[in-house]
């Protein structure tokens, strides 16, 4: 397959249990063609600041996908919240050279006071929202010489401030052990043990309910295993290991969470650039 210019970091075990991943992608000189220059994103618990260090994106109307936040345009820095859909974006055909930082919700409203709830489905200016050493950090990376001083940069300002609140248990690198981490903290974290409280302390945290929470849970268990053969596994077995009622219903909340069918999605993901951040993920 052609290059996708893009990279997947994983943070130091310091920051597994704030940032989840950072995705680096530099698609300048690559000559991508029309189709190359699409990008498919799915549903994501997930707060992302995004730099764009050159170059310009379209956050596009398709259907089946999360229309474009109110007044989305590429800002230097971006912030963006839980998405309860998938989204689908266009990069320029000139190229662009940019830094996805993927946070746990709950994390980033601890490290910055932000809410997801008031973020999802959106995407804002990040100047407009954190906390002003939050801004200055961010607008110095766009300085920086390359992406490894970068990545070093980021390191360096997250660790002495997620080291005073990070648990000492630590969150594991896939939504189904954050999700139960989470859920351990909501149930002990305040009063009240009524199944109401404990939604509401879910939301709290993360910005969504707990049944969308365990429906991406659940999907990354599904998408992880339907990747890791060379051939196409049994999806209605598939879906009963996954934690699926059948394979209806793990068709039905797979196009849901990503706006493909599940073959269809394995099929494009080995054959597209498009789906470059699925293949990151597995």
């Amino acid at each position: 397959m052609k290059n996708d210019g893009a990279r997947l970091w994983l943070p130091p075990l310091n920051l597994a249990g704030c940032v989840r991943a950072g995705f680096l992608r530099d698609t300048r000189g690559l000559a991508l063609q029309d189709a190359e220059l699409d990008t498919y994103y799915p549903a994501s618990p997930l707060v992302c600041l995004t730099w764009t260090f050159e170059g310009s994106a379209e956050w596009l109307a398709s259907p089946g996908f999360v229309p474009p936040s109110a007044g989305f345009q590429v800002w230097p820095v971006a912030l963006s919240g839980p998405v309860t859909g998938p989204t689908h974006l266009r990069v320029a055909p000139s190229g662009v050279h940019g830094l996805q930082l993927l946070f746990l919700p709950d994390a980033f409203r601890l490290l910055t006071g932000i809410d997801a709830a008031s973020l999802v489905d959106r995407c804002v200016d990040a100047a407009s929202l954190l906390p002003p050493d939050w801004c200055e950090w961010a607008a110095s990376l766009a300085g920086l010489v390359d992406d490894e001083a970068r990545l070093a940069s980021l390191e360096a300002f997250l660790a002495p401030r997620w080291q005073p609140l990070r648990s000492q248990e630590g969150v594991g690198q896939r939504y189904s052990q954050w999700l139960e981490a989470l859920a351990v903290r909501a149930a002990g974290s305040a009063a009240g043990r009524s199944l109401r409280s404990f939604e509401r302390r879910i939301k709290a945290f993360t910005g969504l309910p707990m049944r969308e929470l365990r429906a991406v849970s659940r999907g990354e268990q599904a998408f992880l295993a339907a990747v890791a053969g060379a051939e196409a596994p049994a999806w209605a077995q598939l879906a009963v290991e996954a934690d699926y009622a059948d394979q209806s219903h793990l068709c039905r909340e797979t196009r849901r969470l990503t706006g493909f069918s599940p073959e269809e999605l394995r099929r494009r993901m080995r054959e597209e650039l498009a789906f470059w951040p699925y293949r990151l993920w597995a």
